[in-house]
């Protein structure tokens, strides 16, 4: 049976977008500030995804974005959403994210994903083959093994890493992923933020084959939405704009920082580049307080899901808060020490 709103945990995607007119550092800023704020409104995780090569996107050094964060933060969980595994031997990421647990101890989180998160010549400067999906599930196992307890007769171990125990999530937007942490008895989050055709397929996969481990009991399962809440839900739909602007630029393969939003998108895409992006932003939740939590509602209902991830591109700083600042006390809030 579906959980109500206020049952589950609420968290922040961000991919520390780089917005018209602004740097990197404000950028930076942008990122610190929602973290602080998701904080404040008792989220439980903010997670930053790696993407390269995106004129629009700042996460790409992942795991030094984390623990600048974490640094500005005193009890959320931070972590990635994720690590894109095939761009990075897996020694190499148990040492960072050890690092980062026995810097910020109990606020580190580890997701992992399969695709490169970027385009075949980026990968391919990244030293790392395209065909690298092919090793994910050794991959992982090899990663999981760097992160258990010491083994005495290891010849090659993470330190730091090892004994971290940090907590390791797979990502996925196919059900690939969702059979492998079914598998491995590992919590499943879906990108349903811009992938939504398998949803539903992904999570049924997920618990159907769940195979209790020692990392959890009962399958545990994560999706991402986008969300764009405002005082009024003609505010909301304004604000999209921004969205729907960004996407189309992917669409048309021609990438550039967030644009602030417009009053109309009719003279700015076609009627088939329309349904491109609406499709794309099949799971985007616009509107007032009142239409968002109905819709998220129907949602969790629909999905039964466990805990709900979500992103927002909106231009102002100022108006993502007052997003989230709507939306997070509809959630399980988590009371953190003063």
């Amino acid at each position: 049976m579906a959980k109500p709103l206020s049952q589950i945990p609420l968290s922040v995607l961000d991919l520390a977008t780089i917005v018209e007119g602004e740097d990197l550092a404000a950028a930076f800023r942008r990122s610190v500030t929602g973290a602080q704020n998701a904080e404040r409104l008792g989220c439980t995780r903010y997670w930053f995804a790696e993407h390269h090569n995106m004129e629009s996107v700042a996460s790409a050094a992942t795991s030094v974005l984390i623990g600048h964060v974490a640094g500005q933060t005193k009890n959320i969980r931070v972590g990635a959403g994720g690590i894109m595994l095939p761009n990075h031997a897996p020694i190499v990421i148990a040492e960072q994210f050890g690092t980062l647990e026995a810097l910020y101890p109990g606020r580190i989180d580890l997701g992992l994903g399969r695709a490169p998160g970027t385009d075949g010549l980026t990968a391919a400067a990244l030293r790392r083959s395209l065909q690298g999906g092919d090793d994910f599930p050794r991959d992982v196992m090899e990663l999981l093994r760097f992160l258990g307890p010491r083994d005495p007769e290891a010849r090659v171990r993470a330190i730091p890493g090892e004994g971290a125990q940090v907590p390791v999530w797979l990502l996925g937007s196919s059900t690939y992923s969702a059979q492998l942490a079914a598998m491995l008895g590992l919590p499943f989050a879906f990108a349903s933020h811009f992938a939504p055709t398998y949803l539903h397929e992904a999570l049924a996969v997920y618990r159907q084959r769940f195979e209790p481990s020692v990392y959890l009991r009962e399958p545990h399962a994560m999706a991402c939405v986008s969300v764009i809440a405002a005082d009024t839900d003609a505010e909301a739909q304004r604000l999209a704009t921004s969205f729907h602007q960004l996407v189309l630029g992917l669409i048309r393969n021609q990438r550039r920082p967030m644009p602030p939003p417009v009053d109309d998108m009719s003279s700015i895409w076609t009627p088939a580049e329309e349904a491109a992006v609406r499709q794309f932003a099949h799971y985007s939740f616009i509107g007032s307080k009142a239409t968002v939590e109905e819709r998220l509602g129907d949602f969790v209902a629909e999905t039964g899901i466990d805990e709900l991830m979500i992103t927002a591109h909106i231009y102002d700083l100022d108006a993502r808060s007052r997003s989230l600042e709507l939306v997070a006390p509809l959630f399980q809030q988590k009371n953190y020490p003063a």
